[in-house]
């Protein structure tokens, strides 16, 4: 197996311990997910505006993770490229959160969330880019399939923390004096920690790779300024990898879809399984929204090395694709269950789903990417990701109510749809990057 200089092999508990700050990230976007529609909602925000208070995260990383990545690939300091990025994004993550509970209306909490996104899209680029920097090409699929799992742990407990507190003893109906749940206050300051200590953790047991003499000589002649990174940036876009290009389809209807059920999730379970007039209908279906989201996080961070192995053998491509069409069907089954327990099979393969979209398009990508603009490449592919969730955010309203007639049911049943289309759209993929040996033995 040839490994290109400068690049070891990691063992399992390396990677492992290089990914530890991706889990308080995650930590942070499971909170914004499962919290921030209700926190509108306590704050009086109006259920077919709620799009539009989302947009803080589509638009920030439309701006900053390309600007970040591109000026992280020409960083050189005595911390490295990557680190300072995500040092400094994970200390305002953790500062945000904090305060996010305390919001004493709609446009506090809105205008602390874009504060918010900036700081973990200043995190998350730049991190991707740190595992590609950091690995040989044999071990980027695992890289980022560890990604992929903290993801699901992240997100698992940070949806499961308000029951946790409640069966801990906290009461499920106190609130603080702008109607805020304590116990959506007390996950919020333990998202604030845990964001900036596992990212110290990170930082502690892994170092980024020395850059080589002739790698500082050919970042010391690079121009430098705002005019230079605008510049690698549009480069990087007339030059864009093929399989980058065939993926934006893919892209857009999966995570279209995903801002679909986030947002309306807890309002569709007010209806379908609950009655939404019903005192404490919507603060019950709240708590059953997160429960699911810990359950499908969960089940991603248990298949996410299974699915390594699968792609090992049968390609990332049809296992990503198998895994958007079960997500599909399990939202159009699921607002036609009325039990609780029944919910938690068809969201299996939402799970499953979600593990897939946070590993193997970059598995697909990975061998595309020219190394020297990781950062930036990175940082244009996750553009894929926020185009579909700012048109969700802007176009969503304008039918809401004429195409779904206010029905949070039926959007939730859109968004499965959009799931197949993605699912069918993977196969225009045509030049599929994929690393053949993984390393998980």
């Amino acid at each position: 197996m040839e490994i290109r200089i400068g690049k070891q092999q990691l063992s399992f508990w390396q990677i492992i311990n290089m990914n530890v700050g991706f889990f308080g990230l995650q930590y942070s976007f499971g909170l914004q997910q499962a919290n921030m529609s209700p926190i509108y909602s306590y704050l009086g925000a109006e259920e077919s505006k709620l799009p539009y208070l989302w947009l803080a995260g589509p638009i920030t990383g439309l701006l900053i993770q390309p600007i970040v990545g591109a000026m992280s690939d020409k960083t050189q300091t005595k911390w490295g490229r990557r680190t300072p990025y995500f040092l400094i994004g994970a200390l305002f993550c953790s500062i945000c959160l904090f305060l996010m509970p305390y919001s004493s209306s709609v446009w506090m909490a809105a205008s602390i969330l874009w504060i918010l996104d900036a700081a973990n899209n200043i995190t998350q680029e730049p991190y991707r880019a740190f595992v590609s920097d950091k690995l040989p090409s044999q071990q980027h699929a695992i890289g980022f399939l560890t990604q992929s799992a903290f993801t699901g742990l992240g997100q698992t407990l940070s949806y499961l923390t308000p029951t946790l507190l409640i069966f801990f003893g906290v009461s499920k109906t106190a609130h603080n004096a702008h109607n805020i749940p304590l116990t959506t206050v007390i996950a919020f300051i333990i998202g604030s920690v845990i964001s900036i200590a596992s990212i110290l953790y990170t930082l502690s047991t892994t170092k980024e790779n020395p850059l080589t003499t002739a790698e500082k000589q050919h970042l010391t002649q690079l121009p430098k300024g705002t005019l230079a990174t605008f510049t690698d940036i549009f480069q990087a876009f007339s030059q864009m990898p093929i399989a980058m290009k065939q993926m934006i389809p893919m892209m857009f209807f999966s995570w279209y879809a995903m801002f679909i059920y986030w947002i309306y999730i807890a309002k569709c379970l007010s209806q379908s399984v609950f009655h939404a007039d019903a005192q404490g209908g919507f603060r019950n279906a709240e708590l059953l929204a997160g429960q699911l989201g810990a359950y499908y996080n969960f089940i991603a961070f248990g298949s996410a090395f299974v699915l390594a192995k699968l792609a090992a053998k049968v390609g990332a491509k049809m296992v990503h694709s198998l895994c958007l069409l079960l997500a599909g069907l399990g939202l159009w089954i699921l607002p036609n269950l009325h039990q609780s327990w029944q919910l938690f099979i068809p969201i299996t393969g939402f799970g499953l789903c979600w593990a897939s979209m946070m590993g193997n398009p970059y598995v697909m990508l990975a061998k595309s990417i020219p190394a020297e603009r990781t950062g930036v490449y990175m940082g244009i592919f996750n553009i894929f990701i926020v185009i579909p969730m700012l048109l969700q955010n802007v176009t969503m309203p304008l039918y809401y109510t004429a195409w779904l007639g206010n029905s949070p049911v039926k959007a939730i049943m859109l968004a499965g749809t959009l799931l197949i289309l993605s699912a069918a759209s993977v196969w225009f993929v045509k030049k599929e990057s994929e690393t053949a040996n993984l390393a998980l033995k």
